[in-house]
């Protein structure tokens, strides 16, 4: 289901980076204090790699090593998954789903030109939070209410209307705009 909007749309052009010898702690720091996830690892806007708050977890708290004598390049996922900023916002989220990651550098012919997150996507395209929802783990999922409600696509039956997603309700098929 193509949107019609790119990944140049959506993407942040800010890019929060640090260098491969930034202490774990400053990188930490640095994402605090601008409110991110993660950090991009780059050298001259040649992108290395990305740290995550879970690679902080994981690799650093949970090991507890000294967040001072870690660097940046010690626990960064190298190789990152990226995409280029002519895709459709959709196939960033497929692959974000495919991947099993929430985060995407956009490269354009090799260079580093933003960042693509989920909810960058999720703010302007909200209805395509369906695509994430098979990778989202949920604690005692068994004891949540969860809908298994499965969508497929044809027409209506409310309006008549031919459209991609079918929600069933009350053993009925309606379309985005006939479901309650």
């Amino acid at each position: 289901m193509k949107t019609g909007l790119k990944v140049i749309d959506a993407m942040t052009q800010e890019i929060i980076s640090v260098d491969p010898d930034t202490s774990v702690k400053r990188c930490a720091e640095i994402m605090k204090k601008h409110h991110v996830g993660s950090v991009i690892v780059k050298e001259n806007n040649n992108l290395l790699g990305i740290i995550s708050e879970q690679d902080l977890v994981y690799k650093v708290i949970a090991k507890d090593k000294d967040t001072n004598e870690i660097l940046a390049k010690d626990i960064m996922t190298d190789e990152p998954v990226t995409i280029s900023p002519g895709k459709d916002i959709y196939d960033a989220l497929v692959r974000m789903r495919d991947k099993n990651v929430r985060r995407l550098p956009v490269l354009d012919n090799g260079e580093l030109i933003g960042f693509l997150t989920s909810k960058d996507v999720l703010k302007i395209e909200p209805q395509l939070f369906e695509i994430l929802v098979d990778k989202i783990q949920l604690r005692e999922e068994a004891k949540k209410p969860i809908s298994t409600t499965e969508i497929t696509e044809g027409l209506c039956e409310e309006c008549g209307e031919y459209t991609e997603y079918l929600y069933e309700q009350d053993n009925t098929f309606l379309c985005e705009n006939c479901k309650i």
